[in-house]
């Protein structure tokens, strides 16, 4: 038990020690101060931008910002799209796969348009290594990058600064942070044993005499950029399960690493340009502390077990359904708990497995989106928390509320509402026409507490932008409610990735254009332990009612229900 728990401790420690180093650094790349990388990257920007037609120095409007995202993530997705489509046709595909059902393919790229990656398919059976690494692998960068630029584009109106440009914001994050990193990160990989070939499956003959076909590929690259970008999906079906994704306890360590790093940095950065790293000390720790005690009740009743298989034993033992013994229980519950937290939706073992308190845990993670949340976005979230409680606090007391100096009014409380409001209705709207639905239904495995979890677990993945999945559902051809899901699902994704983003650009450049408030002897101090203690209440209580019944009717119930076996 111990021991389990030292490796999460240290885990955990080793993020908090890289935030600040990683979140200054960050801070440096967007506001445009000198980094290590100039000399190199510089250049390479340079001409980024004059084969694209960018002008740097050019300043976007909120509305001009977001409709940079979607032309050119509509772009991306055209392209993408026509690569799966196509990918029969196409080089590199030395087992000869077929093309996708059309929905399928629309179901992926807007998956992983928006760095959710939410697969209903197998990748080693599915895509070709052209679509690998040139469809989805292209995604994995710009993709995510999109979430860091409206972040910080948010920070910046907050702050009062112009909003910056979306073209340089996402080129500076994919030149100066993903690439670097990633090359370093695939290296590492490789020395651990995670393969990079071109060549075809390896067909081998087993000890019992019988013929085995063993999937292999470009898994390296592919897996660091898909950890570090919070992308999340796998090379193959299993995931970071499979060996040749995750062989052995150190490249776990990386992985896991890989998904907190640049998240829980941003905090950090966000602390930069405002000038006030109390506050931010104080926010990280109020979303750590939120986040250990999920990854508590997580790692708790993982290592208690299941009660029915303990009293079958007569022993008592940690849940090990579902997990890799390469890497035990442990391992397996700080990274599921990192995954759902960073919107990451990668996967070490079979969420399907997890204790129903695990579930809980996850789901909260998704619900919240702020601990530590989508890189960029999960940071914007944290603030539009932070505002709903400056807007309550003021309330509370009777005057107009103030953050960073500007006051908090009908528009900006309207967009935050927006913002907070949009999530629940994209869970529970099509998570209650599935439960109507016999045919939909006809594809869940588990119809009691366990199957609503699996459904609203799927819906509120795609509305967060995880990615993760239960199984269980069907929703992979050529099951026939695999159609259902994947449209249902791609709207989801689709709605819960861009219409919170044009809400926080639009509230992002209506705080630019507000004057500065001076403090005075009644201004809300928002860097005391008092208001944080508010915050963490807020995030929890809005958490909580918001999303409380699906909680009783699911996780909850199925735990009580399992000591008893009825």
């Amino acid at each position: 038990m111990l021991q389990g728990f030292f490796q999460i401790a240290l885990t955990l420690l080793l993020v908090v020690v890289l935030s600040p180093i990683f979140g200054n650094y960050l801070a440096n790349v967007f506001l445009l101060r000198k980094t290590f990388l100039d000399s190199v990257i510089t250049p390479l920007e340079q001409v980024i931008y004059l084969l694209s037609g960018t002008e740097p120095e050019k300043n976007m409007t909120g509305w001009q910002y977001a409709i940079a995202v979607l032309i050119s993530n509509l772009a991306m997705a055209i392209l993408v799209f026509l690569l799966l489509m196509f990918q029969a046709s196409l080089p590199l595909n030395p087992t000869g796969l077929g093309m996708p059902s059309w929905d399928t393919v629309l179901h992926t790229t807007i998956s992983f348009l928006v760095a959710a990656d939410l697969q209903h398919y197998s990748g080693e059976t599915t895509m070709s290594y052209l679509s690998q690494i040139a469809a989805l692998g292209f995604l994995f960068f710009v993709a995510p990058a999109t979430g860091p630029a409206v972040g910080i584009a948010f920070i910046r109106g907050l702050t009062g600064r112009p909003l910056g440009n979306f073209f340089v914001d996402i080129t500076r994050f994919i030149t100066r942070v993903l690439l670097p990193i990633s090359i370093v990160g695939t290296v590492l990989l490789l020395i651990l044993g995670v393969p990079e070939t071109l060549a075809g499956p390896v067909t081998l003959k087993t000890l019992e005499g019988a013929t085995q076909t063993i999937a292999t590929g470009p898994v390296a690259h592919f897996e660091m950029i898909k950890i570090l970008g919070g992308n999340g999906g796998g090379f193959f079906g299993a995931s970071s399960a499979h060996p040749y994704e995750n062989p052995n306890a150190a490249s776990n360590l990386l992985e896991v690493v890989g998904q907190l790093c640049i998240p829980s940095a941003l905090i950090y950065t966000y602390g930069v340009f405002i000038g006030n790293k109390k506050q931010t000390w104080l926010l990280y720790s109020m979303v750590f502390a939120i986040f250990v005690v999920l990854l508590g009740v997580s790692a708790v009743s993982e290592y208690q077990g299941n009660p029915l298989v303990n009293s079958f034993l007569g022993l008592q033992q940690p849940n090990l359904e579902g997990k890799e013994v390469r890497l035990g229980w442990a391992q397996t519950v700080l990274f599921a708990m990192a995954t759902t937290g960073t919107m990451t939706g990668s996967s070490n073992g079979a969420f399907d497995s997890l204790m129903p308190e695990s579930d809980f845990s996850a789901l909260m993670n998704m619900f919240i989106q702020a601990i530590f949340g989508a890189e960029g976005t999960g940071t914007a979230h944290l603030l539009i928390y932070v505002i709903l409680t400056v807007f309550l606090s003021g309330l509370m007391v009777g005057r107009t509320p103030e953050f960073l100096g500007r006051k908090i009014e009908k528009r900006e409380i309207t967009l935050t509402s927006i913002i907070i409001l949009i999530h629940p209705v994209l869970i529970f709207i099509p998570a209650a026409i599935t439960f109507i639905s016999p045919n939909t239904l006809s594809g869940i495995s588990n119809p009691g507490f366990h199957g609503l979890t699996q459904v609203v677990y799927e819906y509120t993945s795609a509305a967060a932008g995880n990615g993760s999945g239960m199984a269980g559902l069907g929703n992979s051809q050529p099951a026939p409610t695999a159609l259902w899901w994947n449209l249902t699902t791609t709207l989801t994704l689709f709605l819960g990735r861009y219409l919170p983003i044009i809400a926080l650009l639009l509230l992002a450049e209506n705080m630019s254009h507000k004057k500065s408030v001076p403090k005075s002897s009644v201004t809300l101090k928002t860097d005391t332990r008092l208001f944080m203690g508010m915050t963490t209440a807020i995030i929890v209580i809005l958490g909580v009612l918001t999303f409380f019944p699906v909680l009783a009717l699911g996780p909850i119930a199925e735990a009580f229900q399992l000591p008893t076996g009825r």
